[in-house]
């Protein structure tokens, strides 16, 4: 429920704040954490989605630049 209650998307706000290179750092530093870690907390799929979800984002991100 507490994803609802903003006006936008928690990243949208993230991204807002950084310069286009620091939110380029702060997605590729979210895939390494979901990466190194997907083996020892238990949920290992669910920590690869997410390392997927931050990548294709950061795909998204330098589209944009093309």
């Amino acid at each position: 429920d507490y994803y609802n209650t903003l006006s936008k998307e928690t990243i949208e706000s993230i991204k807002e704040g950084m310069t286009d290179p620091e939110f380029r750092g702060y997605l590729k530093g979210n895939i390494l954490k979901y990466i190194l870690r997907y083996p020892y907390k238990g949920m290992p799929l669910k920590d690869l989605m997410k390392a997927e979800w931050y990548l294709k984002r950061l795909i998204e991100e330098l589209k944009g630049d093309e």
